[in-house]
């Protein structure tokens, strides 16, 4: 009965040292892959209103509201669980391009999001109202995601 209960204990305890180890070697593979889905997102969503803004695109009042829409959505998720510690570039080299900075200077990327999220609100305001709202918007937006990605996203 002893040997069984030392046993179950050497199993549990390898199990979980094995699961720890894992993330403390920062295998987050799924962290990574909702975070780049979630831009991926953000990049169907402006580049509609992009193309819009600059006569790629015939203006669309109800796909310019609908990207808007989601842009804001997507501004306004709480995705922290898709950011965890120690899931950096320097961390994982070549699975993620998310500099340590955007952790080490927290507040600074929460602020940079609660601009994107202001911008995005005040672009589906407007969206659909005409291609002078979107045009006159698009610009926040785009500051917003460049601001972060200059600051904390490694070049390719």
């Amino acid at each position: 009965m002893k040997y069984l209960l030392k046993l179950a204990c050497s199993v549990i305890l390898t199990a979980a040292v094995g699961t720890s180890a894992g993330f403390a070697q920062g295998k987050f593979e799924s962290e990574i892959k909702a975070r780049k889905a979630i831009m991926t997102l953000y990049a169907w969503n402006l580049g509609q209103l992009a193309a819009m803004a600059k006569g790629e695109a015939e203006y669309n009042p109800e796909a310019a509201k609908t990207a808007a829409e989601n842009i804001k959505i997507l501004a306004s998720m709480n995705n922290g669980a898709a950011w965890p510690q120690r899931s950096d570039s320097t961390a994982l080299p070549g699975l993620t391009r998310a500099k340590v900075e955007a952790w080490t200077t927290y507040p600074e990327s929460a602020e940079i999001n609660k601009s994107l999220a202001e911008a995005a609100t005040a672009m589906a305001a407007v969206a659909g109202d005409g291609l002078a709202s979107v045009q006159a918007n698009i610009g926040a937006i785009g500051g917003a995601c460049s601001a972060c990605h200059k600051k904390f996203r490694e070049t390719q």
